[in-house]
Parts: C-alpha cells; structure tokens; sequence
C-alpha cells in the first residue's frame, strides 16, 4: 500500500506545559494503548512529563447487556469527555470505532495514530483447535455482541447459532475457555494483537466473509478544539493513509445515520493515490444487503494544498498537516457511497433494523 508524504511540523515552536494528563479507560487494552500513544509522545517531547489517569466509562459498568441493545451513542467516550470538557486531563485516547461520527461540541480528533490489522478474528475454544468456522460442527454458539458481525456471518455460515457476550477482552477470553457456552467468539484482530494475544487467533476473516467496522483498529486522540497547542502537539501522530481512510468511513456511517444499533461495515484501501471505499449495509440476520465500492484520488495537487489556514474538521477529525483536499475528497467518498446505497432502499433497511433492535430493548 503506498503511503501519502506529507510534511511533518516540527515541534520546537510550541509552548507546552511540562507536565501532561492524559485520560484513558482502565481495562488493560486501553492502558495499553494509551501507553504507546504515551510513548510516541514523549519520544517527539522528551522534556514533556506525560501523566496517565484510569477512568471507568458506562460502556465498562453494563456488562450484562449486549451494546446494541443500550442505544447510547457515547458509552465507551462520556465520561472521559467530562474530564477533558472540566480540564482535568489534556487529551483522551481512544479505540476510533467507539467514538460517534459527531462529537459533542468543544471537541476534535487531533491524531489518528497508524491502523493496527482491522480485519475481524475467530478464538477458538481450546477443544476446537484446528477448526474453523466452516468446519465446526452444525448449531455451534458463536459468541459477539456485535450486530454487524453477527449479520454478516449468519449469511455466510447458516450452519452455526449467534449469542451476545459481553464484557472487555479479557472478561470474554475467560468466559470462552472457562465455560462450554461458545465453540468460538469474535473479536478485533487488532485488539488481541496489542494485548499480546495473537497466538490466540485461530482464523482472519476475509473481507469476503466480513466487512469490519468504521474505524476498527485505529486510535484516536481527542482533544479540547480550542487547545491549538495540545492539538499542535499530537497532530505529529497522524498517520496520513488511516486518517483518510478513517474520514471516508466515519462519512459513510454519519451519512447513513449508523451506528452500533444497525449493523454498517465497511472496507477500505489507499493504493497508488486512490482511495477504495467499500460499504454495506445489512438485515439483522444478514438476508438483506446492500453493498457497492467507489473510489477516488487523494493526490495532493501542489506543495501548497498541504497547508489549511484553519483547524477544519472532517467528521470530527482535524488534520491540519494532511491537504484539505484529500480530506475533503474522502469524506465526499463516504458521502456519496451512503447515498447511492440510500437509493438503493439502504434507509428500509436499517430503518427495519433499528425497529427491530428496538424492539428487543423493550
């Protein structure tokens, strides 16, 4: 994949404090992803001292519930955000995927760091070593929380039962080798991988199996908007390619008015300055799909268009040291990609999807 060069600011104009808070969740993953954003940071800032504070979220408290079934928007994101809206932390580290296409106002995604594998992944009960989700037996439970997944999977493996299990990584690792509830579960390859778990993967589903979620895989940095200076700072994290990538899905969901309560997937690719976006949309239980791909160019024009006079957001992200004209081109892309999907009667379908995921709730 051929990556976009772009110029990288350096940091010795900026005035920064010499002490910076940093809010993240508590489970293990989130620490560990916050420590890397942590480390990358102090590499570009060795005389910044980067202070990390534990939070626990809604999203972390309701572990009985599966996600789709509570239908608040910002359950993995609020209460760090009051934490950052009350200045008592300078900037929150995020898994992308859980962030909303629109943000509260006051805030901007600042950095999106470098896409770990965003591909989906099968982890096997031990007694099914070897197997994978063609060859398991007929009416195994397969375990995801996921309706987007779980839509997708029911299509393509008719032979295997669905069930919501909930609870961070470690909680539906444990659930999966302690009980004989689930031949298997799904989860995030990329996840697992920075948890130190790969060896735990026992198949990578193809796009042609699954279509991951908006985002999946990436790190996010949210910041106060008005804080040009912490902006200024983590903008150097920006990964050029996963931020174009990233906006061209966040539209496409945002267009779509998607979200965890409707199941939307996506894929996407930069190669040789074009940007590939694939999206689809599903019935809950995958017999209804609508799924098309566009394309566009994200080649910067000139030495100058890499430069926007002001902080632009594009779904929620600033990248002021990425040509606006890439930005602006691949949001068009997800943007028009809903809408030739919506014409093709995406809206019934989700709108069916929602009723029925409502339904449940009640």
């Amino acid at each position: 994949m051929a990556e976009l060069k772009v110029p990288v600011r350096g940091n010795g104009n900026l005035d920064l404090p010499s002490t910076i808070t940093i809010g993240t969740r508590k489970s293990q993953l989130a620490r560990i992803q916050t420590d890397t954003v942590a480390e990358m940071l102090q590499k570009l800032y060795p005389s910044v001292h980067f202070e990390i504070v534990g939070m626990t979220t809604t999203g972390d408290k309701i572990l009985d519930t599966a996600l789709s079934k509570i239908g608040e928007k910002s359950l993995f994101t609020k209460e760090l955000e009051n934490a950052l809206e009350r200045n008592e932390v300078d900037l929150v580290v995020h898994s992308l995927k859980d962030l909303p296409t629109t943000l509260p106002p006051g805030f901007t995604i600042a950095a999106v760091c470098k896409r770990e594998n965003p591909q989906d992944a099968v982890v096997l009960h031990p007694q099914n070593a070897g197997k994978t989700l063609d060859t398991l037996p007929e009416k195994s439970v397969i375990g995801t929380s996921s309706l987007r997944r779980a839509a997708q999977l029911k299509k393509r493996f008719p032979h295997l039962e669905f069930r919501d299990i909930r609870g961070n990584l470690n909680t539906r690792l444990r659930k999966l080798d302690e009980k004989n509830e689930f031949s298997a579960i799904i989860l995030a390859a990329a996840g697992l991988k920075r948890i130190g778990w790969e060896n735990r993967i026992s198949q990578l589903l193809d796009p042609e199996d699954c279509l991951y979620a908006v985002s999946q895989g990436a790190l996010g940095v949210e910041v106060r908007a008005k804080d040009q200076v912490i902006m200024d700072m983590v903008s150097a994290l920006h990964d050029p390619d996963t931020v174009l990538r990233c906006v061209a899905e966040r539209a496409f969901m945002k267009h779509l008015e998607g979200g965890c309560s409707v199941p939307v997937a996506v894929h996407t690719l930069i190669k040789d300055s074009q940007l590939y976006l694939t999206g689809a949309v599903y019935s809950l239980d995958g017999s209804d799909c609508l799924k098309d791909t566009m394309q566009t160019s994200v080649a910067s024009v000139s030495q100058e268009d890499s430069i926007t006079a002001d902080y632009v957001q594009h779904v929620g992200i600033t990248a002021k040291n990425i040509p606006d004209s890439a930005l602006v081109a691949a949001e068009k892309l997800g943007v028009d990609l809903a809408n030739l999907l919506l014409c093709q009667g995406a809206k019934e379908i989700l709108t069916v999807a929602r009723q029925l995921n409502d339904a449940k709730l009640s």
